[in-house]
């Protein structure tokens, strides 16, 4: 179904067709998934039970976690941040890069935080040369 048809669901749109991933995680002390479309599942290899129970920082090996951790703190300090490059790590240990992302601040009407959300509209697989550069 199109968007644009009458009786198109979003939340289906958003979850099962999508040429973008779509990844949010919670407040946590160390923060977990809570949602990731079947883009993002497909990408990171992880079905929905297992991708809700996954530390978000999991989604970055030991050579992105810096990388990862000061674009989180960035995108809380300021409410977002866009045109991302990062590179991220498959439950089969898999690189890959995601690329242009744009991460947001879960924020409600109240103002009451929420976690975070990030769309990355890219994304391709890493080489080993790619892995060392960075």
């Amino acid at each position: 179904m199109c968007p644009s048809e009458p009786g198109a669901d979003p939340v289906h749109l958003l979850y099962d067709n999508t040429a973008f991933g779509l990844l949010a995680h919670d407040t946590s002390p160390d923060p977990v998934f809570v949602y990731a479309n079947r883009t993002a599942q497909r990408c990171f290899g992880y079905s929905w039970a297992e991708f809700v129970r996954l530390p978000s920082r999991l989604s970055a090996g030991a050579e992105g976690q810096d990388d990862r951790r000061e674009f989180v703190r960035s995108v809380t300090e300021h409410g977002y941040a866009s045109g991302y490059r990062g590179l991220r790590t498959a439950k089969s240990g898999r690189r890959f890069w995601i690329e242009d992302v744009t991460m947001w601040n879960l924020v409600d009407t109240a103002g009451t935080h929420h976690g975070q959300a990030a769309v990355f509209r890219a994304w391709s697989d890493a080489s080993e040369a790619d892995v060392r550069c960075g």
